[in-house]
């Protein structure tokens, strides 16, 4: 037969488990205070994973809504550059006497 914890060959008697032996009143008082402190710990410790967890949810979603609004900002900033490459005003006109000056030099 095989322990609780999967040990083999452990059996009644090898004098390891002795269904015999008697706890007295205090002994289970301590292993139930003990039980109740473990509880406590272990509660605590979900409510902070929990708590952290809910933290991390939030600041994913952050980061997401931060990331959108970067695309968002990067994406208007491209179309305002396309719309001023293919949107050039024309020059300006020279006028005649401009013209004129610049052949005679």
């Amino acid at each position: 037969m095989s322990g609780p914890n999967g040990d083999p060959n452990i059996s009644a008697d090898d004098g390891i488990i002795d269904d015999e032996d008697e706890f007295n009143d205090e002994e289970y008082a301590a292993v139930n205070s003990m039980l109740d402190q473990i509880n406590s710990y272990l509660d605590g410790i979900e409510e902070r994973n929990d708590a952290l967890n809910g933290k991390l949810h939030e600041l994913l979603e952050s980061n997401r809504q931060a990331r959108r609004e970067f695309r968002e900002h990067v994406n208007d900033a491209h179309a305002e550059e396309d719309h001023q490459h293919h949107h050039h005003p024309p020059p300006p006109a020279e006028d005649s006497a401009s013209r004129d000056s610049n052949i005679k030099d």
